[in-house]
């Protein structure tokens, strides 16, 4: 039993010496110390020994276990040592070389815009809301004097989800459920998305971001919807900006015009951009309906108020004289880097 300690002692050093990594070392803990490990085996035959011997052996045994634990201590930290070092060496950084640069963003053109419309707006008294972009049936036409089987819904290409329920193809619903929820006097604007089933060209897209605004109170006249607009073209592009009204119908308002801007690509001579037409339209507007105020419980009698809708993109294509819609919406960094 002396030769078989002495023959694990030199073994397990043999192999604790080779062995190449943590893994490997827990394998040879486990085949020389374990429950079912060498010395435990040699341990178990104690049994058979003189009373005179057990000491002597259990002493070897204890001095052979001391030696193995030792040495995966010692092993175990070596290999530590050189994965660190060998870490060390691939993982060094040359604080010489140049730093890499990081790219800064900005604004998108249309949120550039946006921001500044709402300033204008705001130093005006008009307040922010907003709505669901899915929305009911009755806030997105009947309310707005638009009932089913209208003319006016054919020109909008709605899509439907069912028969109560659309994307909303304007931001006119946020003007109803403001209106409902507070009495006048109300000055808001709604900006957000809509949906409608354009065909995509220079000018349209089936997405768009129209800024719609509403005044309600006493006494509000069309000279008050013309002021507010020319000082808004103004303020946003200079005051050299010629614009123009034009009578139109809304259903839900009456009367009804279109504001167009001189086109900037043209000076009003015909373009393209223009379709020939040296204007371009970028707002409608009106007195508000008496329907769509009585269908808020507000007393047409009593109150007045005008409404505007104008579409962001057109605003921002007049701004930087950009001539083609789709170039907000294609990530071309190139583009807006411009910004």
């Amino acid at each position: 039993m002396k030769q078989a300690l002495e023959a694990i002692r030199s073994q397990a050093a043999k192999e604790l010496a080779a062995a190449e990594n943590q893994q490997s070392l827990e394998s040879l803990r486990v085949k020389y110390l374990g429950k079912k490990g060498e010395l435990t085996s040699i341990l178990k035959q104690m049994g058979k020994l003189s009373p005179e011997e057990r000491p002597v052996i259990g002493q070897l045994a204890n001095d052979v276990r001391a030696f193995i634990e030792q040495d995966l201590e010692k092993r175990s930290a070596e290999l530590k040592a050189a994965e660190l070092e060998k870490r060390l060496q691939t993982e060094t950084i040359d604080v010489t070389m140049p730093g890499k640069r990081h790219e800064l963003g900005c604004k998108h053109p249309l949120s550039i815009v946006l921001d500044e419309l709402k300033e204008i707006f705001i130093g005006m008294g008009f307040e922010i809301v907003e709505g669901p972009e899915v929305e009911l049936d009755y806030y997105n036409f009947e309310a707005l004097n638009i009932p089913k089987n209208h003319p006016a819904r054919d020109t909008q290409d709605t899509f439907y989800i069912n028969d109560n329920i659309v994307l909303r193809t304007q931001t006119s619903p946020v003007q109803i459920r403001t209106m409902e929820k507070k009495k006048p006097p109300i000055r808001v604007i709604s900006p957000g998305r809509v949906y409608r089933s354009d065909a995509v060209d220079a000018t349209h897209s089936p997405l768009f971001h129209p800024i719609e605004g509403l005044v309600v109170d006493k006494g509000i006249t069309f000279a008050d919807l013309k002021g507010t607009l020319e000082v808004f073209v103004k303020q946003l592009y200079g005051e050299d900006s010629v614009v123009r009204f034009r009578p139109h119908h809304f259903p839900f308002t009456e009367p009804s015009a279109e504001l167009d801007v001189q086109c900037f690509n043209c000076h009003g001579e015909g373009c393209r951009l223009c379709k020939g037409e040296g204007w371009i339209e970028i707002l409608g507007c009106g007195m508000v309906h008496p329907k769509v105020l009585a269908n808020c419980d507000i007393d047409p009698e009593v109150y007045s108020g005008f409404a505007f809708g104008m579409g962001l993109e057109r605003l921002v294509m007049r701004r930087y004289n950009i001539d083609d819609l789709r170039l907000f919406y294609e990530n071309d960094v190139r583009f807006l880097k411009q910004f």
